[in-house]
């Protein structure tokens, strides 16, 4: 197994951890700024829910928080895939391409959020991760070795 490809899994993995708690940091202030707390919340309320009631600028890194629990699902199995059939340079190159992108996404996300430089930081981010996946399909699909 060529474990360097799974280094940039990782530090995506820990970078969804500090959007989850940068969402944490933001959201506990404003919803005590409101009267709202855990004790008194609906039954089943889910952090959607709080879209209009409190500020954007909060919600947007419980945005991006979810949006590290999308398409990152399929980088995440793409790079093991390419981990076990083997890996090039180049392969490394655009799985920390892919988490580099992403990570900028966040930091736009949670800050900025304009539109037009967030989508093109997600296409971007998604050609890494279109080249990763064929490159792991013709790694298996095309696999004559055996075991």
């Amino acid at each position: 197994m060529q474990a360097q490809i799974l280094a940039p899994a990782a530090v995506l993995v820990l970078w969804s951890l500090i959007m989850l708690i940068w969402t944490a940091v933001t959201r506990f202030p404003a919803l005590s700024k409101i009267g709202t707390n855990i004790k008194n919340a609906a039954p089943g309320g889910r952090g959607q829910n709080l879209d209009g009631v409190l500020p954007d600028s909060v919600q947007w890194k419980s945005h991006n928080y979810m949006h590290l629990m999308e398409q990152p699902t399929i980088f995440y199995p793409t790079v093991v895939i390419l981990a076990l059939m083997g890996t090039s340079a180049s392969d490394v190159a655009f799985a920390w391409g892919y988490v580099a992108l992403r990570i900028i996404h966040s930091v736009w996300q949670a800050t900025v959020n304009k539109l037009p430089v967030r989508f093109t930081l997600f296409i971007a981010s998604t050609v890494c991760l279109i080249v990763l996946a064929i490159h792991a399909f013709q790694m298996t699909a095309l696999h004559t070795g055996g075991m």
